[in-house]
């Protein structure tokens, strides 16, 4: 779900940026998040998230169509407010997870769209099922971090995905097949 994101709003980094050879960028997990939400019977909207996520992005700033990102986080990083939600998610009705399952993202294409957007392709591997998907995303800002005194970048995506298509179908569509999801990262430059 999460992060594809991550590799469209670095290349758009990378448009705007001088020219150079690929390089790397992880993900700053303390000011990243990934949040879903989906229709629960009508009455509500439902909210989780993800943090703790790790990865890194791969984007040459001479062609960012070249560039790559590559995300995981652990399936016990799910937030749903709920202790209860929780612990029926991670039953046999949807997950049936053990502690390290985890969620991965890697992009597999990217389509600069604009001078901050851009369209991430990759393979979503959730619940054991890999799925192609697509982020749009949008550059927020790079720069040099005030603080850590070295390169940074922030970006927003969004992308829907079909729960059924990861045998996570339990309740559809009473409770909706549709997840929305909503991604804002930071990265920095690694440590050469």
């Amino acid at each position: 779900m999460k992060t594809t994101l991550i590799a469209a709003a670095l290349a758009a980094v990378a448009v705007t940026g001088a020219a150079a050879a690929p390089e790397k960028y992880v993900l700053d997990s303390s000011h990243s998040q990934i949040l879903f939400d989906y229709n629960h019977l009508g009455y509500s909207t439902t909210y989780g998230m993800f943090a703790g996520f790790e990865g890194e992005i791969m984007f040459d700033q001479e062609d960012p169509a070249a560039s790559s990102v590559a995300v995981s986080m652990p399936l016990s990083m799910m937030f749903t407010g709920w202790q209860a939600r929780f612990d029926h998610f991670m039953t046999k009705d949807f997950f049936d997870a053990t502690e390290d399952e985890t969620v991965s993202f890697t992009s597999t294409a990217i389509e600069v769209t604009g001078d901050n957007t851009a369209k991430i392709s990759g393979d979503l591997t959730l619940n054991g099922v890999t799925k192609p998907v697509v982020l749009d995303a949008k550059l927020n800002q790079t720069g040099d971090h005030p603080m850590a005194k070295k390169p940074w970048a922030g970006f927003d995506a969004t992308t829907s995905v079909l729960r059924s298509d990861y045998n996570l179908g339990q309740f559809a569509p009473f409770v909706s097949d549709e997840v929305n999801i909503k991604i804002s990262v930071e990265a920095m430059k690694a440590d050469s």
